[in-house]
């Protein structure tokens, strides 16, 4: 069972070279995806006269973040796992394959990725203001907090199913490819919404630069629970009772 697997890890894991080039990489590829992802929006928004909110850029935003994401998640696999997201490092965790020191970790480094992004961004642009996730009109926090859960849900299990459980076999050459689809047909299906984070790291960066953290718990809280779930199901019903050897921490 997973809660046997759970651990804090040794204090000396958080100074382990091993464990801070993983943290460098995660920074790196969070990095490359909020810049893709974010840097969509705002170019979108500027040609089209804010026209992010239109179908067209529910469309080009649902295609810069899945082609970001797999990018992101490819260049992060062989050195920290490619988390690139807060929630599939707590998922991880729940299922008992990353240590919480190596978590914290993971996720300063993806929070500092994110943030240095959008700073990035904004220099770019000459002063464009980085857009935070909002709510839309109808869409209570609630609302929005249950399309969180559900999003992140298929994230993380997607992570687990094509890149965490060890009876993947050849299809985790596709778990990038995987997990960018669907991120973008979440996008697609929740972005008219609330946005579509699924993410802690994409919504802080833009919050943090452009101050705005109206509703902000919703994209922590959704996406944390979403991902702990999808991570403690998979690893109870379909790794938990395998006879295959569970993936060491090491590797993911």
């Amino acid at each position: 069972m997973p809660i046997r697997n759970i651990a804090v890890g040794r204090p000396e894991e958080t100074y382990h070279p091993d464990a801070l080039k993983a943290a460098l990489a995660e920074f790196f590829s969070t990095l490359i995806f909020v810049f893709a992802g974010e840097g969509s929006g705002m170019a979108f928004n500027k040609l089209t006269d804010n026209g992010s909110t239109t179908p067209a850029g529910l469309v080009a935003a649902a295609l810069a973040h899945g082609f970001g994401l797999f990018v992101a998640v490819s260049v992060g696999a062989n050195i920290s796992g490619g988390h690139v997201n807060p929630a599939v490092t707590f998922g991880a965790f729940v299922g008992g394959n990353i240590t919480l020191l190596r978590g914290i970790l993971y996720w300063i480094a993806q929070l500092l990725g994110s943030t240095v992004a959008c700073l990035l961004l904004k220099f770019g642009t000459g002063g464009l203001t980085t857009s935070a996730f909002s709510l839309s009109s109808g869409v209570s926090v609630w609302n929005a907090f249950v399309l969180e859960i559900v999003m992140t849900f298929g994230l993380v299990y997607t992570v687990y199913a094509t890149a965490i459980d060890p009876k993947k076999g050849n299809i985790g050459i596709l778990a990038p490819i995987a997990i960018g689809f669907i991120v973008g047909a979440n996008i697609l299906a929740g972005g008219a919404f609330d946005g579509a984070s699924m993410n802690p790291a994409v919504s802080f960066g833009p919050a943090l630069v452009s101050w705005s953290w109206d509703n902000h718990w919703v994209y922590w809280a959704g996406p944390l629970i979403g991902g702990g779930l999808a991570g403690l199901i998979y690893e109870v019903f379909f790794i938990g009772h395998s006879s295959h050897e569970p993936l060491p921490t090491a590797d993911y």
